[in-house]
């Protein structure tokens, strides 16, 4: 497994930004798939997980309702479309995977990790 995070940037409050995370492997062996955040002077954070199928999601009470998580299998991929963002998003984003059978917002439940992309929200 090899993720790689893209589509990070600098946008302003209000708008919208979409991640993208592809894997160089088997995507679709990855049960679960998912994104945390870190901002500058605080700890790593949950933001949102998707099972392997697509029809469950999960996301942090922060984000629900203005981001969306997806992934497309055949393209070894997972999203995250971020809308009205806010100054409190900037962060730098990582795409997580798991291949265990099991939904968590715990990141070291997570064995496999991209490298990060920055998002920069002004405000």
């Amino acid at each position: 497994v090899q993720l790689q995070a893209f589509g990070g940037g600098l946008v302003q409050a209000g708008g919208s930004l979409r991640l993208s995370c592809a894997d160089s492997g088997r995507t679709s062996s990855l049960y679960v798939m998912g994104w945390f955040r870190q901002a500058p002077g605080n700890e790593r954070e949950f933001v949102a997980t998707i099972i392997r199928n697509g029809g469950s999601s999960y996301y942090a009470d922060s984000v629900k309702g203005r981001f969306t998580i997806s992934r497309n299998n055949a393209k070894n991929t997972v999203y995250l479309q971020m809308n009205s963002l806010k100054f409190e998003d900037t962060a730098v984003y990582y795409c997580v995977a798991s291949r265990a059978a099991k939904v968590t917002m715990n990141q070291n439940e997570y064995p496999y990790w991209g490298q990060g992309t920055l998002v920069t929200v002004s405000s």
